[in-house]
């Protein structure tokens, strides 16, 4: 009899495009597209759930445009909370297990401390609440499930933060980045791997594998200017093509936004680490191979400008 396979949803972003290689070392892995299948359709989904009957689900899909789900309200809602929910009652109908992603977002940011899991959820933009909802509802179902909460992922695929102040760097003299919103940049290398490692004891485990609530993060903290400075440092080494100048840090309240955003996005990741006997690694390490793969490709350059 064939194995089971792993459904993963949301293959083709950030954090679904560093999952899937890990995944498929594991078990065989199914990755529909958006057209293959959408998830806004519930019925849909159901039926392709009863169809596949995979032994776990690792839910990487969601909407993430921050600002945009102040008015996109529904749609953020369906994917990031009902979707969830849904996917959570069937594995526990059905005997599998999920993997589900949140945010610091569903913090207020207030305080200095890092949030624990066991601190009260008070989201201060509709993306953060629609993501707590989802949250709530794998909670509520009874399945066999982890949740990790993650903050500012970043990563090779996709766009994010760290991949616009390259851009940014390269065609402006002069960027101004918030420096009063602090956090750690989180990457998926990181994100995945830890995964991959507990759905490894998930799916082998003697033992019941301790699932539920978990932060993720690497170790250090940092505000959005701090990360940029570190990033455009990274590059300058790396030899990317600046043009900066001067990176000015400036306040939340200089660069207003559709959705408010947490000042105090710290994640307290002692759970993670003690329960599993985790070591994560500065937040630095990441931000730093990152900007060197990214950088790589421009070491061709001259060689290949040579031969045309």
């Amino acid at each position: 009899m064939s194995e089971a396979p792993i459904l993963l949803l949301g293959a083709s972003g950030q954090l679904g495009w560093a999952l899937a290689p890990l995944l498929a070392l594991q078990a065989p892995l199914v990755a529909p597209s958006r057209a293959e299948l959408d998830l806004g359709d519930a019925a849909a989904l159901r039926a392709r759930l009863d169809a596949l009957r995979p032994q776990g689900i690792v839910n990487a899909a969601a909407y993430t445009a921050v600002d945009r789900a102040e008015t996109e309200t529904a749609l953020a809602w369906r994917l990031n909370a009902e979707v969830p929910g849904e996917l959570a009652r069937w594995a526990a109908a059905h005997g599998a297990w999920l993997m589900h992603y949140s945010t610091d977002y569903v913090f207020d940011g207030t305080g200095q401390r890092p949030w624990r899991e066991d601190d009260v959820p008070r989201p201060v933009n509709a993306y953060g609440r629609s993501k707590r909802a989802g949250e709530a509802f794998v909670l509520e179902s009874g399945a066999r499930a982890f949740i990790l909460r993650v903050s500012w992922l970043y990563g090779l695929h996709g766009a994010n933060f760290l991949k616009t102040m390259l851009r940014l760097g390269a065609s402006r003299p002069v960027v101004r980045v918030v420096a009063d919103q602090v956090g750690a940049p989180t990457g998926t290398g990181l994100v995945a791997a830890v995964s991959a490692e507990l759905v490894r004891r998930l799916r082998s485990a003697p033992d019941p594998c301790p699932t539920g609530l978990y932060h993720l993060a690497p170790t250090g903290e940092a505000s959005w200017y701090d990360y940029a400075a570190f990033v455009f440092e990274r590059a300058r080494a790396a030899g990317w093509p600046l043009v900066l100048e001067h990176l000015e840090p400036i306040a939340s309240a200089d660069y207003p936004t559709a959705a408010p955003r947490p000042a105090n996005s710290r994640l307290d990741t002692t759970r993670l680490a003690t329960t599993f006997g985790l070591r994560l690694p500065p937040w630095q390490d990441e931000v730093a191979r990152t900007v060197a793969v990214l950088a790589e490709p421009l070491s061709l350059l001259p060689p290949l400008m040579q031969k045309s």
